[in-house]
């Protein structure tokens, strides 16, 4: 019972942090920047990542590896955090957790086209349900709008690589192990805006750098540690579903911290996207425990196994 308490906790504590991370972008970019806060928060992730590794069990990977762990990172890291920064600039928080919930969607076309899997009609539908819903909300804006929100659609895409380029790594390291080696890399692959990212340092108000501390930290790093120790302890259909909340509670947060309110636009696209998401993740079945799979909507795998769930 504590066990099964602790492992929901830490379910609740991924859900909530995933979802601050969306407003917060919004506080860290007016003191760095879209460069800057790109690379600073994955820098301040990698650090914490870097000195909690022995402590978590990460273990060094293997060299044949290094090439498909730089495509996730440049992926899943480096071009998420420029994207969905680029598009937060004009695209409000809530709203693009709700575009980023779709990423599930690019890696199972991914997957039909190059891994030979099954293109079933649930899958057909909930894929066209979650981009419509996408689309909706794209083109319900104005021009400016409208250019930022396709370019955090196109950060889910990118997400959709990064679970279908994780999908070899689950099956030698953990979900946990995976995250930390991509976010090792996507930083490698920001070095050239860290000089944004010191000029933000030295100029940005006291509460940008804080939201950048809190993004790397929290969402980013303690994000996975709380994932990895929740999947590996509830069914993957438990775990993958609470993530459904993310936008509902990234819009809450958004509203609280930034009086942010979604439009009618949005309500009806995001619920559209989330409805397809839904109807994808059943397409694929009855779930399994977390202990014989792993993470995010395939990245995921803790200590036991393997899964795909989108993050922020």
């Amino acid at each position: 019972m504590k066990r099964t308490f602790k492992a929901t906790l830490a379910l609740a504590v991924t859900v909530v942090l995933w979802a601050s991370a969306f407003p917060a972008i919004k506080v860290g970019l007016d003191g760095y920047g879209v460069a800057g806060l790109s690379f600073a928060r994955l820098a301040v992730a990698s650090a914490f990542l870097l000195l909690a590794a022995p402590l978590l069990g990460v273990r060094r990977p293997r060299a044949a590896d290094l090439p498909l762990i730089a495509v996730c990172g440049l992926a899943g890291m480096s071009a998420y955090q420029v994207l969905l920064n680029w598009g937060e600039v004009h695209v409000p928080a809530g709203t693009a957790s709700l575009l980023v919930s779709v990423a599930p969607v690019f890696s199972v076309l991914l997957a039909t086209a190059f891994l030979g899997e099954r293109l079933t009609t649930a899958k057909v539908a909930g894929s066209a349900v979650a981009l419509g819903g996408s689309a909706l909300i794209a083109i319900g804006g104005g021009l400016g709008y409208s250019g930022a929100a396709w370019a955090v659609l196109a950060a889910a895409a990118v997400q959709g690589v990064y679970h279908f380029g994780s999908k070899p790594l689950l099956k030698r390291y953990t979900g946990l192990e995976v995250a930390c080696y991509a976010m090792w890399a996507g930083t490698l692959f920001l070095l050239p805006l860290a000089p944004a990212a010191l000029r933000g340092v030295e100029a940005a108000p006291p509460g940008s750098t804080l939201a950048v501390v809190f993004l790397g930290v929290l969402p980013s790093a303690a994000g996975f540690v709380a994932w990895g120790y929740a999947v590996a302890r509830h069914t993957i259909a438990v775990a993958t579903g609470a993530l459904y909340l993310v936008p509902a509670v990234a819009l809450l947060v958004a509203f609280a911290w930034l009086g942010e309110t979604p439009t009618w636009v949005d309500a009806a696209g995001g619920a559209l996207s989330i409805a397809g998401v839904v109807l994808l993740s059943l397409s694929r079945g009855p779930g399994r425990t977390a202990a014989a799979a792993p993470d995010r909507p395939e990245p995921a795998r803790s200590a036991g196994g393997s899964r795909r769930v989108p993050s922020p």
